[in-house]
């Protein structure tokens, strides 16, 4: 996992999984959209929080290129954001590795200068059970809202 910024002020997410990928279920390629309920299958997921208050943003990227965004203002409380990401997804599939690079305009981030990042990945096995990857998860069950989650802190340039 690779975290940046673009030189227009963008967050750059580089995703990287090495993994035995036949026996993961992968999202077959569709048209880039906005998609809900992509946690459901494999995805990778980042969470974005300022520094000061409870909101944040919850960002979904599919290997399918869909994805979707929503915006809470507290512990699971909000909604899906009607946005356009700009310029999309890329998915690169080799071997035992996927890599997918993503980007997210300055304007869909929460205000702040300091921001605080939740990383996580959802995969699906072959039968259909899901597993929960995270940089840091809380303690109990995997939840990439909790506050805990959001480990890694960034200032945006």
């Amino acid at each position: 996992m690779v975290v940046g910024w673009a030189a227009g002020g963008s967050l750059t997410l580089d995703f990287a999984m090495e993994a035995d990928l036949p026996g993961l279920r992968i999202p077959e390629p569709q048209p880039y959209r906005r998609v809900h309920g992509l946690w459901q299958h494999t995805c990778f997921e980042v969470f974005v929080m300022a520094e000061e208050g409870s909101g944040y943003r919850e960002f979904n990227f599919s290997p399918s290129g869909e994805w979707a965004v929503y915006a809470f203002h507290g512990y699971r409380e909000g909604r899906e954001l009607e946005v356009d990401l700009g310029p999309g997804i890329v998915v690169r599939r080799t071997g035992d590795r996927l890599e997918l690079d993503a980007e997210i305009c300055r304007d869909f981030l929460p205000p702040g200068r300091s921001l605080r990042l939740g990383l996580s990945a959802v995969l699906e096995d072959a039968d259909g059970v899901l597993s929960y990857w995270a940089l840091q998860h809380p303690p109990g069950k995997p939840d990439f809202h909790h506050a805990d989650a959001f480990a890694l802190q960034l200032v945006l340039p």
